[in-house]
C-alpha cells in the first residue's frame, strides 16, 4: 500500500457505510500501531476459528510469532487468512433506538501469512516486538537463547490486500426523529493505562521506560 488511496478488490471493498471505508495506508499502519492483539480467522478440517494473538507492524508487513507446534501457525502457511483489528471509540446514544451507534477504527487484512526464515532477520522481528511493548526493553531483557529461537516461528502478511472501517462523531437521528425527548450525545471509551506493579519479587527500581508507562 501507499499513502494514497487504492482501489479495493473484491475481498476489501466495503459495501455497508462505504463512507466509512479507508484504503489508504496511513490509516491501516495507526489502526495497527495502536493495537496489542488482532484475531486471525482461518480454517481446517475440524472448522472455522478465530484466534486472538499478540501482533506487530515493521514497514509494510504485520507479524505474529508462536511456538512451532502451534496448529494456527502451521495452517496459515497452508490457506489464506482474515486479520481484523478494531478499537472501540465510544458508544452513540441516538435518540431512536435504531440509530445507536459506536465509534470504531477497525482493520481488515486479506491473504497468506510466510514464514521469515532467515535467523537474522527473525531475530530482529522478535526484538522489534519487544520494543513495541515497551520502548528501551529489549535492552534490558536477558536476551532470547538459541534454544528459545529454535523453538519459535516468527510469520508475517503483507498490507497489500486491506480495508480500514472507521466511525467517529455523533448520532444521526432522522429529522423526525429530532424532537423526541430522549438525551443524545456519545458516550466516549479510551483505554488507560495505570500505574506499574512491581513483582514482589522485584527489588530493582523502575527504570525510565517503565516508571514513564501511564504518560505515553
Amino acid at each position: 500500500m501507499n499513502d494514497h488511496a487504492n482501489a479495493p478488490g473484491a475481498r476489501t471493498r466495503v459495501r455497508r457505510v462505504a463512507a466509512n471505508a479507508h484504503y489508504d495506508a496511513a490509516t491501516l499502519h495507526a489502526i495497527i500501531d495502536a493495537a496489542y492483539l488482532c484475531h486471525i480467522a482461518f480454517t481446517d478440517s475440524l472448522g472455522a476459528h478465530c484466534i486472538p494473538t499478540a501482533c506487530w507492524r515493521d514497514g509494510e508487513y504485520l507479524y505474529i510469532h508462536g511456538s512451532n507446534g502451534s496448529r494456527m501457525l502451521k495452517r496459515l502457511q497452508e490457506s489464506d487468512a482474515c486479520v481484523t483489528i478494531t478499537h472501540l471509540d465510544g458508544l452513540v446514544m441516538a435518540r431512536s433506538a435504531f440509530s445507536h451507534s459506536m465509534n470504531y477504527r477497525s482493520a481488515m487484512i486479506y491473504g497468506r501469512f510466510k514464514v521469515v526464515a532467515d535467523e537474522a532477520a527473525r531475530r530482529r522481528a522478535m526484538e522489534d516486538f519487544m520494543e513495541q511493548l515497551l520502548p528501551g526493553r529489549q535492552a534490558e531483557v536477558r536476551p532470547g537463547s538459541d534454544k528459545e529461537y529454535a523453538a519459535t516461528t516468527v510469520m508475517r502478511i503483507a498490507l497489500d490486500e486491506a480495508a480500514c472501517k472507521v466511525r467517529s462523531g455523533g448520532p444521526k437521528d432522522d429529522e423526525e426523529d429530532l424532537s423526541w425527548p430522549a438525551w443524545a450525545g456519545v458516550l466516549p471509551l479510551a483505554q488507560t493505562r495505570l500505574a506499574p506493579v512491581a513483582d514482589p519479587a522485584c527489588a530493582i527500581e523502575a527504570p525510565a521506560h517503565v516508571s514513564g508507562w501511564q504518560s505515553v
